[in-house]
């Protein structure tokens, strides 16, 4: 999300609480600084147990900090899923199915849910209300899901 709206690294990690590269994220500011971005909470946003298995990704060494040289790690995850070398996962490492090669992990979102407003445009109706020019509202769920990178 935070590359998308064209943040550079250094400046996420600011955005998400810290103040300097020194600084780490506590699971409760982590929590915070989802909040902040309106990722989590009802109804749409992601659950607690959502909430902490993307907490439990982010803290790359499990130390119980999220700190800069861990989000430089995912950062740099997901700009190679931008091109195209992550793929999803049913949670189980490659390691672990007897492949030698050595895979890293990233934390991507997959669409659990999308809806379009009014019901009829899924239909690719459009209500006698509205005009050509008028949009159909896109609501969309999302839930994190790991991703391994070759």
């Amino acid at each position: 999300q935070l590359q998308r709206a064209s943040i550079a690294e250094d400046n996420a990690f600011a955005f998400l609480g810290a103040n300097s590269h020194s600084d780490s994220l506590t699971y409760p500011d982590f929590c915070q600084a989802l909040q902040k971005v309106n990722l989590t909470g009802i109804p749409h946003g992601l659950s607690f147990e959502e909430t902490k298995e993307l907490w439990v990704r982010a803290d790359l060494d499990g130390n119980g900090v999220f700190d800069y040289e861990e989000l430089k790690k995912i950062w740099n995850m997901t700009m190679m899923n931008q091109s195209g070398n992550c793929k999803e996962s049913v949670m189980v490492s490659r390691k672990e199915e007897g492949e030698d090669k050595e895979e890293e992990e990233a934390i991507g979102l997959r669409v659990k849910k999308a809806v379009l407003f009014p019901e009829e445009a899924e239909k690719g109706l459009w209500p006698e209300s509205y005009s050509l020019s008028d949009h159909a509202c896109l609501t969309v769920h999302f839930s994190p899901v790991k991703m391994f990178c070759s």
